[in-house]
C-alpha cells in the first residue's frame, strides 16, 4: 500500500505539471503579438528649391507624398531617416508645412517625426556665414522658442575648426532650374568673398511676416527662388496655374515689391539671423514637444565685394554661396546626428 501511494503521487504530480505546462502554451500561442516598434524621422524643411537642392541631390528617395500640393521626400540622408520638403516662402507657408507633416506622418497614435531641422538662408552678420541662433521668435521678441540642447551640442561640434569645410565662391547657380541633367553648368563662379565663412553657434533669430498675413503662393516654373519644386527633381504634373493665379492677386500691388526696393527693411543687430520661416516652424515643433534647429547662411550681410545695397539685392546675388554653405552645415549635422 505504501508504495502504492507513491506512485499514485507520482502520477498526480506528473500530470500537474503536463497540465501546466500545456495550459502556459496556450496561453503563450493566444498572446497577441508585440507591435512593431515606430521608428522615428527628421523633418528637414527649406523655403525655396536653392536651398533644398543640394540635400536632395544626395538624398535615398524612397518614397514621395503630396499634401495640399505640397511634396514630401520620404527616404534616407546621411545614415538618417529623413522627411523633406519646401515650405515655400514665409510664415504662413511655414506654418501649414509643418503642420502638415505632423498631421500625416504618424505611427498608430504616435507622430512618426522626431524633430525638424531647418536649412536656408537668411539676413545676418557675415555673407558666407551660417548662422545657428540658440533661440528663435516669430513675434518681435515677446515669445522666444529655444532651439533643442542636444541639438546645439551636434552643431557646436559642426562649428569646430575643420569639421566642415565652406565655400567662399559665389555660383551661378540655376535661377531658371534648367540644369537638372547639366549640373557643371551650376558650379560656374560669379565672384568670390574676401571673408572665410564660418558656422556660428549663439545668439537670437527672428522671424518676420512681410506679407502681413498672406500666404505667398509659389510659382509654376518658378526657377530656383519662387517654384513649388526642387529643380532636381520636377514633378510631372505642375501645380494649377488658374490656383496661382488666385493665390498671387493680393499680391499684385505694385507698392508690395516695389517697397523692398525704394526702401528694403534694414538688419538688426540685435539678431543673429532674419528670415520668413525658421520661428514659425520653431513655434509648431515647440507646441509638438520636438526638437528644433535652423542653420542659415547669410546672404545678406557685410563682406559684399560688390557693394550692394542690402536686401533683396544682396539676397539675388548671393543666395547660392549662403544655400551651399547652409547645406554643408546641415549636412555635417545630419552625419553627427546619426553617430549619436
Amino acid at each position: 500500500m505504501p508504495r502504492l501511494r507513491r506512485i499514485l503521487v507520482v502520477g498526480l504530480v506528473a500530470a500537474s505539471m503536463l497540465a501546466s505546462g500545456g495550459a502556459a502554451a496556450q496561453a503563450k500561442e493566444k498572446a497577441p503579438k508585440a507591435p512593431k516598434p515606430c521608428p522615428t524621422k527628421l523633418l528637414v524643411l527649406s523655403a525655396m528649391p536653392v536651398e533644398i537642392d543640394p540635400l536632395i541631390a544626395e538624398l535615398d528617395l524612397e518614397r514621395t507624398v503630396e499634401i495640399n500640393d505640397r511634396r514630401f521626400f520620404v527616404g534616407r540622408l546621411r545614415g538618417n531617416r529623413v522627411i523633406l520638403a519646401i515650405t515655400g516662402i514665409g510664415l504662413l507657408n511655414a506654418t501649414q508645412t509643418t503642420e502638415d507633416a505632423f498631421a500625416h506622418f504618424r505611427c498608430r497614435k504616435q507622430s512618426a517625426i522626431g524633430g525638424v531641422v531647418f536649412s536656408g538662408v537668411a539676413g545676418g552678420d557675415w555673407i558666407g556665414d551660417v548662422a545657428v541662433p540658440t533661440r528663435w521668435t516669430d513675434d518681435l521678441g515677446e515669445t522666444f522658442f529655444p532651439v533643442d540642447e542636444g541639438m546645439l551640442a551636434v552643431a557646436h561640434q559642426v562649428a569646430a575648426p575643420g569639421a566642415v569645410t565652406l565655400t567662399q565662391d559665389v555660383h551661378v547657380g540655376d535661377p531658371a532650374c534648367v540644369c537638372k541633367d547639366v549640373p557643371e553648368l551650376t558650379t560656374v563662379t560669379a565672384t568670390r568673398i574676401e571673408h572665410v565663412p564660418q558656422v556660428v553657434v549663439g545668439g537670437d533669430g527672428t522671424t518676420s511676416d512681410p506679407f502681413n498675413g498672406r500666404r505667398l503662393p509659389c510659382f509654376p516654373a518658378g526657377g530656383d527662388v519662387f517654384g513649388c519644386d526642387p529643380c532636381k527633381m520636377p514633378r510631372e504634373d505642375p501645380p494649377d496655374a488658374a490656383a496661382f493665379a488666385t493665390g498671387i492677386a493680393p499680391f499684385l500691388d505694385p507698392g508690395f515689391f516695389t517697397g523692398y526696393f525704394e526702401a528694403p527693411p534694414e538688419a538688426d543687430p540685435a539678431y543673429k539671423a532674419q528670415d520668413m520661416e525658421s520661428g514659425a516652424v520653431a513655434r509648431v515643433a515647440a507646441a509638438k514637444g520636438k526638437p528644433f534647429i535652423a542653420f542659415r547662411g547669410v546672404s545678406d550681410g557685410q563682406g559684399d565685394p560688390l557693394m550692394l545695397p542690402g536686401f533683396p539685392f544682396q539676397f539675388f546675388a548671393y543666395r547660392t554661396i549662403s544655400a551651399e554653405n547652409a547645406a554643408v552645415a546641415t549636412l555635417g549635422f545630419l552625419d553627427r546626428w546619426a553617430q549619436r
